[in-house]
């Protein structure tokens, strides 16, 4: 059977600083800042389109395969 495959955003939580910046450009409100001391996905929500790696002032946010 074959997978389909999407991606997703992943970000590295151990370098993010929570800034806030690739909340403020997710179409989907798939980020949030958790505990306020690092941004996290929701996988659900994430559709995969980048605009918060490409936002991502540190370059943390990577856009991942992964089967649907």
């Amino acid at each position: 059977m074959n997978q389909r495959k999407k991606k997703r955003a992943v970000v590295d939580q151990r370098l993010c600083v929570a800034c806030g910046c690739c909340v403020k450009v997710c179409p989907m409100k798939a980020i949030e800042i958790f505990k306020g001391i690092m941004a996290r996905v929701i996988p659900e929500k994430c559709v995969g389109c980048g605009k918060c790696a490409r936002e991502c002032p540190a370059s943390i946010i990577e856009l991942e395969e992964v089967d649907v």
